[in-house]
């Protein structure tokens, strides 16, 4: 299976190589709009943390004053024309608009023109090289940074190693659910295609409980708490580990794939799954991208609750300020 699986991603290597040298050597189109535009992207399929970072740099910029705007693909999006990213971001940023579009060229240019921001963020953009990007910040998960090795479908990453050289800044998240001998293989790795990128380590941190109500408990709620935690994300372990570490006992889970559309059955499988545990449970718990589709404040008798988390920057924040703070400057220099 493993050979069968590794001549499928060769076909998928080769269109990946030959894009990227298309993009190098320019024969493929780069646009630049008109004002900064910040790349938040990973290397690997599944969750490395690119939600929570968006949401932190959003912060960062709006407290100094900067009209920033969130361009996404929308991947997964429902008949409203939002996925679970963009209803999670407009709880957490309500004052940040969020334009999902395969065509992202467009919405740079209704964000800029329309809603006249003044810096563009991309989620997940590190392999959308149409846009010309004046901070390319790349995010590894710690817990497995480098996608097994393999290109998709043999492994899990999206493109090969190398590009890592396209990256200013290389952020690992996850970075306290490692050993610390683990983040300096992965730095001497990460150096070895690229030298100057700047490193930063950042962790997962909790900040609350929240329910579709809005209403809000403490994160130590949960604390020797029997939990049934429920997450649709590329890298689910790393959520039951962020629950554990709060001090819930987590007595099952259920895991569902990315951007996962909770339907009425799913949401009776949840609770079948639940009523059955001989030890009871307190509550369900999902995260904060699961718990915006998933839209009720209890299943059966159990409650629900998300587990929001916010990115923390443990090494390397004077650095990210001061790659920020260069972008933002950008704003005061004239036009050409």
């Amino acid at each position: 299976m493993r050979a069968g699986l590794w001549c499928l991603c060769q076909p998928y290597s080769a269109a990946m190589s030959y894009r990227n040298f298309a993009y190098d050597r320019g024969w493929k189109k780069v646009t630049q709009v008109s004002v900064p535009v910040i790349s938040v992207g990973n290397l690997t399929a599944g969750g490395t943390g690119k939600s929570p970072t968006v949401a932190m740099l959003a912060r960062w910029l709006r407290q100094r004053g900067v009209r920033v705007a969130i361009l996404s693909r929308g991947y997964g999006a429902g008949l409203d024309g939002r996925n679970d990213e963009a209803k999670e971001l407009e709880v957490l940023l309500p004052d940040v608009p969020h334009l999902q579009n395969p065509d992202r060229i467009a919405s740079a240019a209704i964000a800029t023109e329309e809603l006249e921001m003044q810096i563009l963020l991309l989620d997940d953009g590190f392999q959308h090289r149409k846009i010309h990007r004046d901070l390319e910040i790349v995010l590894l998960d710690a817990r497995e940074p480098f996608g097994y090795g393999f290109l998709l479908p043999r492994g899990m990453l999206r493109e090969p190693l190398r590009s890592l050289r396209r990256a200013d800044l290389v952020m690992v998240t996850r970075a306290d659910q490692v050993e610390p001998r683990k983040l300096a293989e992965i730095r001497t790795r990460v150096q070895r295609y690229n030298p100057k990128a700047a490193w930063l380590e950042a962790e997962h941190h909790p900040v609350k409980l929240r329910n579709s109500d809005g209403e809000t408990l403490p994160v130590d709620w949960v604390k020797e708490k029997k939990v049934f935690a429920v997450c649709g994300l590329g890298n689910p372990s790393g959520f039951l580990q962020t629950l554990a570490s709060c001090g819930a006992q987590v007595v099952g889970h259920l895991s569902y794939p990315d951007h996962h559309p909770y339907s009425s059955g799913d949401i009776q499988e949840i609770e079948s799954n639940v009523s059955s545990l001989a030890q009871g449970c307190d509550a369900i718990i999902c995260t904060g991208k699961d718990l915006a589709k998933i839209d009720t404040v209890r299943i059966g008798k159990y409650p629900v609750w998300s587990l929001d988390v916010e990115l923390r920057v443990r090494m390397g924040s004077d650095v990210l300020d001061e790659h920020l703070t260069r972008i933002v400057q950008m704003l005061e220099l004239p036009s050409p």
